[in-house]
């Protein structure tokens, strides 16, 4: 009897131990969705498949708000190739978990990237110039209205909720035309002034560069000339232009750097020289930077911001090897901040690779493309100079690992709306 008193006994308190452990079917609905906040971003793919009430509570506007409220997660980056398959979804880069994870497609065929701010991705049309705001990650987007018909330089995309600039014009004659999605219109272009340089003197600073007998028609032929291009002689006696020749999902992208709130807006692009160019969205001021290679070296550039600061990254051959470095732009004068080990950038040597790269946080995306095997991609910590290569992506649509041309980072949120 006294046996089976302790048996009954025990077993009564394990019945009620059981019991008194909590399951995640019977949470509260709202921890339920609390806790389904804090799962990874690529988990929310598969929120919907679990089980009915799951799926009531990924849809819901507490579930959302239950998002908003975790901090700021680690970056995608969206990865662009060449071989861009429309049936396919895209592939981003998920920075936390370091492993690739799939995106919402485009908002219809034939749209491409061009900018990124917060969760949001900016895609514009090549044949139309159509832009369409979209969330990667839930595939909500919003089509634009039309932007002001006009050469396009640059675009920019910044803050949260997000502006969108679009920079216009040549580079002797800029303006810009920001959209507020509040009103959902473009305000009208307004002039960019160059700002002036501290070395020049007043009569270069405040006098007008002449153009022959100021006749109509020679300015029409200075401005029909004035497209970027610079052109030099080399030791043979050959003219060789030095235009640059962009990816496509890079032509019109810019890097952002921001103060707090998105105050002081600056972009940095890229001239049809090469040259990169500062444009202060809030002064309305742009300036050419002086740069960082000479025009006749051979070397491919492009521009990034991360940690609130601009960097070119720059990469150029040299006694037999290939370098690959960060440059940040310091008091007039650029200064390396970060250098690729010799033991990885060597393979880049004679490949004629193009470089394009993007920035988040305190690390900055370089994607390194040639026509031969001299393709990567690889994450710096700018900050600790620290560099790393991606795994390979066995999504090349037939088994092959994809190489990738360039990437576009933004955060991975369900809450952000477009």
């Amino acid at each position: 009897m006294a046996a089976s008193m302790v048996t009954s006994g025990g077993g009564s308190k394990k019945r009620k131990h059981e019991q008194s452990t909590p399951e995640l079917g019977h949470l509260h609905e709202d921890m339920l969705e609390r806790v389904l906040a804090r799962l990874p971003p690529a988990s929310f793919f598969r929120l919907r498949g679990v089980c009915r009430r799951w799926r009531d509570a990924a849809g819901s506007p507490a579930f959302l708000a239950a998002c908003a409220s975790v901090p700021a997660r680690d970056p995608w980056f969206l990865m662009l190739s060449e071989r861009q398959d429309e049936r396919r979804p895209p592939i981003a880069f998920d920075a936390a978990e370091r492993t690739w994870a799939r995106c919402r497609g485009a908002p219809g065929p034939g749209p491409v990237p061009v900018a990124a701010a917060g969760g949001l991705v900016l895609y514009r049309a090549a044949d139309t110039g159509a832009l369409t705001v979209a969330n990667p990650l839930t595939g909500a987007s919003r089509a634009l209205p039309p932007p002001p018909p006009a050469t396009l330089q640059a675009v920019a995309m910044y803050g949260s909720p997000y502006r969108v600039v679009l920079i216009l014009g040549k580079l002797t004659d800029l303006s810009m035309s920001t959209f507020d999605p509040s009103t959902n219109t473009w305000s009208f272009p307004v002039p960019l002034s160059r700002k002036p340089d501290p070395n020049a003197s007043p009569a270069t600073t405040d006098a007008p560069t002449p153009r022959g007998n100021n006749n109509e028609d020679d300015d029409e032929d200075a401005d029909a000339d004035d497209d970027g291009t610079v052109f030099f002689l080399t030791k043979s006696g050959t003219v060789i232009s030095s235009t640059t020749e962009r990816s496509p999902s890079r032509e019109h992208s810019s890097a952002v750097t921001c103060g707090p709130n998105g105050s002081n807006p600056v972009a940095y692009f890229l001239s049809g020289s090469g040259a990169v160019v500062s444009c202060d969205l809030a002064s309305r001021l742009f300036s050419e930077l002086p740069r960082v290679l000479p025009v006749p070296s051979e070397h491919s550039i492009d521009v990034a911001a991360c940690g609130g600061r601009a960097y070119a990254v720059v990469l150029t051959e040299y006694l037999d090897t290939a370098s690959l470095r960060v440059w940040e732009f310091l008091e007039g004068a650029w200064a390396q901040a970060a250098a690729m080990p010799p033991a990885m950038s060597h393979g880049f040597f004679g490949a004629k690779a193009d470089v394009n790269c993007v920035g988040h946080g305190r690390r900055i995306m370089v994607c390194v493309s040639s026509s031969g095997e001299a393709n990567g991609s690889f994450l710096c910590d700018v900050a600790n100079n620290r560099w790393e290569e991606l795994p390979r992506c066995a999504d090349g649509g037939d088994g092959a690992a994809a190489d990738f041309v360039a990437s576009f980072s933004f955060e991975p949120r369900m809450e952000v709306a477009v």
